[in-house]
């Protein structure tokens, strides 16, 4: 059967459409032979995500984005993904728009969950998340970070205004005053130092000697302090005691009139005798004084002896 040149014409067409279709198909990334799975995610915000953009789980790539359109007035965005390679997730898996370098651009991550009881299959709607991209992790991260710097230099500007307004001409005169006098001092100390050292050098065998001289004294010490522990410390205390007990009735019998000293201090008569006595005597010696021939008597030429006269005031 001889076909015409028409129907040859008309399978030529269709092959180069088809042809074309396949070619372009290709070249956007999709093979029409192979029976690749969909599945949709709903975003606010795709952060740049584009058509062809690869696909990934566990950072292997496993399909591509085949469209990203709305989903309402409101500017929702549904994105159209294809998984080529046969593995299975759950529908609670999170579909995550990420950033694949600082320069780079998104693609889509499946975090998968593992539940064999709700397998996704083609056609389901999964859960998304936005990822934050590197430049905006590190814009986050720095903005405490600015804040205390800010905070920091509103410090040391105060700090600065301050200082100026306390060290004006006068108080920095002052300073320099101050570090003037103060090397001054050190090198006073510097010299009486080296005046030290050189005592010290000059002096360092009498200084042995007196150190050797105190060991002495501390080992005597210590041996006064064993012989003092060796001591009966109880019959001291005892006789002692017993010496306090004696004088306490020594003192006890005199303050009772017992004994000598005792009638001398508490028996009236006898001190009014010893009185009387005192007296009579201190007339007799006033009365020698006056009169010392009546006593001792001396006759040369046998004259007569007075008799005796009693003074006006036998008390002088």
């Amino acid at each position: 059967m001889r076909l015409s040149k028409e129907v040859k014409t008309g399978i030529l067409a269709i092959g180069a459409i088809l042809l074309l279709i396949f070619g372009y198909s290709f070249l956007k990334g999709t093979n029409l032979l192979d029976k690749n799975r969909e599945f949709y995610v709903k975003y606010q915000n795709v952060e740049g995500l584009a058509k062809a953009a690869p696909v990934t789980i566990n950072g292997l790539t496993v399909g591509k984005v085949q469209d990203i359109s709305f989903a309402n007035e409101k500017g929702g965005l549904v994105v159209k993904f294809t998984v080529e390679e046969d593995f299975d997730f759950s529908k609670n898996s999170v579909v995550r728009i990420y950033s694949t370098g600082l320069i780079g651009g998104k693609s889509l991550g499946i975090f998968p969950e593992y539940d064999a009881n709700n397998l996704a299959k083609s056609g389901d709607t999964l859960r998304g998340e936005t990822e934050d991209g590197m430049l905006t992790a590190v814009t986050k991260a720095l903005g405490p970070l600015e804040k205390k710097v800010n905070n920091t230099l509103a410090t040391v500007d105060t700090l600065l205004l301050s200082y100026t307004a306390i060290v004006d001409e006068d108080t920095r005169k002052n300073l320099k005053e101050a570090i003037a006098n103060l090397n001054k001092t050190l090198n006073s100390f510097s010299g009486v130092s080296e005046n030290l050292n050189h005592i010290l050098a000059n002096n360092t065998g009498k200084l042995d000697n007196t150190f050797t001289n105190l060991d002495k004294t501390a080992g005597n010490l210590s041996q006064l302090t064993d012989s003092l522990a060796q001591l009966e410390t109880g019959k001291l205390v005892t006789d002692l005691q017993n010496v306090v007990d004696k004088m306490d009735k020594i003192v006890s019998g005199v303050d009772n009139g017992e004994g000598s000293i005792g009638k001398l201090l508490k028996d009236e008569q006898l001190y009014e005798n010893l009185e009387g006595a005192s007296r009579q005597l201190e007339q007799l010696l006033q009365d020698v004084k006056l009169n010392p021939k009546r006593y001792v008597n001396i006759s040369v030429f046998g004259k007569k002896q007075k008799e005796y006269v009693e003074p006006d005031n036998p008390d002088q």
